[in-house]
């Protein structure tokens, strides 16, 4: 079944660092696409990074645009993402998402998220 597992969020000062990665099992994952999405307390899940399957393209929220990276490796089955400059505003939960395609229609799948509090 496909499983996709978060790592790598906790506590950091704003200005800090962390990456977060996604090990994912179930599917080929070199044949998709990842995300990364983040829900912050009373906010709606929004979308934080995504990359094609190959590595080569990626995109970014405005809100994270030159601070985050995303990567993965196809060999490990793993998505990353990169964070620095750390901003108060980026705490939330952190998911990591494939859409896979059953039958004749997408279906999303989800991480149980990895926690991201930026503090001082």
């Amino acid at each position: 079944q496909v499983q996709l597992v978060e790592s790598g969020g906790g506590l950091v000062q704003p200005g800090g660092s962390l990456r977060l990665s996604c090990a994912a099992s179930g599917f080929t994952f070199s044949g998709y696409a990842m995300s990364w999405y983040r829900q912050a307390p009373g906010k709606e899940r929004a979308l934080v990074a995504a990359i094609s399957s190959t590595g080569v393209t990626a995109n970014y929220a405005d809100s994270v645009m030159d601070r985050f990276t995303i990567s993965r490796d196809n060999t490990k089955n793993t998505v990353y993402l990169q964070m620095i400059g750390l901003k108060p505003e980026d705490t939330a939960v952190y998911y990591c998402n494939v859409r896979l395609l059953l039958v004749d229609s997408f279906r999303n799948y989800w991480g149980q998220g990895t926690q991201v509090t930026v503090s001082s």
